[in-house]
Parts: C-alpha cells; sequence; structure tokens
C-alpha cells in the first residue's frame, strides 16, 4: 500500500514560512519532504522562490528526524554539478542519513537566467547523465578531474562527505526521460501515474527501486474556496506539455493561464473537503506502481490540509502506515 507524502512549495512560502512548515511535519509525525528548487516561481501570485540549500540548512537545525529531498534540482545549467554536488554532501553531512537528491532537466524558467543557451530535452537529457556522473565521481571524496562533453572540473576534492551517500532520484515526465532514471539513478520522480514513464523505468533497470508520484489538489473548507484559491495560486497546474520547460519569464506564464479558467482547473486537481476525488488520484498512482505518492496542497492554509490529511485521507483510505511529507 502506497504512503502519503506531503510537497514543500518554495514557491508559495517564504524561507521561515517553509522552515516552519517543516517542523510542523516532523511534530505531527511525518517521516520526509520533498522541495522544490527554483528561482522564479510560476507566476507572481505565488510570490516566492528563495535558495534552496539555505533552506535546507535551516531545516537541519530544525528537524532532528524528517527526512528530506530536493524536488527537484537541475544540476547542470544555472549551477555546475560540481557545486551541487558540494552543496548536496554538506546537506547531507548536516542530515545524515536523512537527505537525498532529486534531480531533472530544468526549466527555461529558471535555468536561462545567466544568459546560457536552453538547449533541446534530447542535449539536456546528455548533460544530466553527464552531471550525476560528475557528482558521485566527486562523492568519492578523492581529488578528482572531470573532462566530459559538457563538463570540466579539475583538481577538486569534497572533504566533507557525508556517510551513507545521498540517494539521486531522477525525475521523468516520458518514456525516454524514465529510461533515463533507471539507468543513472536510485529512484523515479514523477508529476503523474504515466505507465510509459514506469515501464521505461523499471525496463532500464529501475525495477525495484523506489517511485515518487507528485499529486497536486487544494483542500478547504468548501469547494469554491478551493477552486478559488487553485485559480489565484496555480492555473499553471492546467498548462500542459512542454510549455512548462520552455517559458522563460513567469509572465508568458501569467499570460498562458489566462485562458484557464477556474472550472477547468477544477477539473484537473482535487479541491475542495471531500477526500474522494484525493484517494481516486492516489489510487490511480498505485495502480501504476508508485508506492510513494506526496501531496502538494496549493496555497497558504498548509495547517488546514495537515488535519485533513490526518482525520479524513488516512482512515477513509484504511492506512495503517505512516504518513510521509515529500515536493
Amino acid at each position: 500500500m502506497a504512503r502519503l507524502g506531503y510537497a514543500l512549495s518554495s514557491e508559495e512560502h517564504e524561507p521561515r514560512q517553509l522552515v516552519e512548515n517543516a517542523r510542523a511535519a516532523e511534530g505531527a509525525g511525518f517521516e520526509f519532504a520533498l522541495i522544490s528548487d527554483h528561482y522564479h516561481p510560476w507566476i507572481d501570485a505565488q510570490g516566492h522562490s528563495p535558495f534552496v540549500w539555505s533552506i535546507l540548512g535551516a531545516i537541519a537545525g530544525a528537524t532532528t528526524t524528517l527526512e528530506v529531498g530536493t524536488g527537484v534540482t537541475c544540476p547542470m545549467i544555472r549551477t555546475h554539478p560540481a557545486i551541487i554536488a558540494h552543496a548536496a554532501a554538506t546537506v547531507g553531512c548536516l542530515m545524515p542519513g536523512r537527505f537525498f537528491l532529486g534531480v531533472g532537466t530544468g526549466e527555461n524558467l529558471n535555468e536561462h537566467i545567466l544568459g546560457d543557451k536552453w538547449p533541446e530535452h534530447e542535449v539536456r537529457a546528455d548533460m544530466l547523465e553527464e552531471a550525476v556522473e560528475v557528482i558521485r565521481l566527486l562523492w568519492d571524496g578523492d581529488q578528482a578531474s572531470h573532462q566530459g562533453v559538457y563538463f570540466t572540473v579539475e583538481n577538486a576534492r569534497i572533504y566533507d562527505v557525508p556517510d551513507p551517500l545521498p540517494l539521486i532520484h531522477v525525475a521523468a515526465s516520458g518514456p525516454r526521460a524514465g529510461q533515463l532514471a533507471g539507468r543513472i539513478g536510485d529512484g523515479l520522480i514523477a508529476t503523474g501515474p504515466d505507465q510509459d514513464v514506469v515501464d521505461g523505468f523499471r525496463n532500464a533497470g529501475g525495477s525495484g527501486k523506489p517511485m515518487y508520484g507528485q499529486l497536486t489538489l487544494c483542500w478547504a473548507q468548501s469547494r469554491d474556496e478551493a477552486v478559488r484559491t487553485a485559480h489565484r495560486v496555480w492555473p499553471n497546474a492546467a498548462i500542459r506539455g512542454e510549455a512548462s520547460q520552455e517559458l522563460p519569464v513567469p509572465a508568458n506564464f501569467e499570460q498562458l493561464a489566462q485562458m484557464v479558467t477556474p472550472e477547468a482547473l477544477g477539473e484537473v486537481i482535487p479541491c475542495g473537503p471531500d477526500p474522494e476525488p484525493v484517494l481516486e488520484k492516489i489510487r490511480a498512482f498505485e495502480a501504476a506502481g508508485f508506492e510513494d505518492i506526496y501531496l502538494h496542497q496549493i496555497g497558504p492554509d498548509q495547517a488546514g490540509f495537515l488535519r485533513f490529511a490526518e482525520r479524513e485521507l488516512r482512515p477513509a483510505a484504511g492506512r495503517t502506515t505512516e504518513v510521509i511529507a515529500a515536493t
């Protein structure tokens, strides 16, 4: 039976609130959290996007048992993989055995800021594979050099390497990306229960490895209130296809979001106090083979959602497993 999780949304909460959300999740018995790593929010109404590595350091000091991972980091354009290897190793030392690194091919929204070329997906996939190679090389803790197609490392050594090393989970949204995740990753992260992604992951070496599925929803006291909140804060949930990877600034997403009606958004994501639409989505992830499903609550009322998860989702699903917090 799948475990339920909770997403820490950096785009919606200021730094101190993210740390408090993590502390509250641990206090409520949640076991782990995924936190998003963005330079920009998707739209200005979300209002935030702090530097994730600072937040992770603060969370490490504010928690004692919560397992935390990035959901996800792009280790190859805006930030060199040698720097990500260093940052992730340090967080791993601060949270021994309870940090993992989630990686993906990124979005133009975040990666264009230094004026670098935004490559096509096939190139980014190759870059990600080499980036993971660099990270694992440096995590050996020895002085190392790397002369690759995309990255160069000269005589670098990370002196503070955690034991155990963090796992590296790879995000995927298509069959070929699923194959890459199975080949180079310790696990899969996906935003939908796509069986083709799962099959690609498993057939390329991912069989038996963990799979994390993100489910976006909006709980509120009424469905109308939830739909209004979701439409104001997260209309990008209804923007499908390659736009989410290709558009460079929040204003572009806002332009597309003008075509998203509240009614249409309410059909895409579960909204309101009824647990059944959420449970239906959870069952779809379970049917695809996901064992870890983390729930992204849209909007400021995280405390109300956590009570809803404890009182409605778990009992309604007949679960005895512990609720897990996850991004």
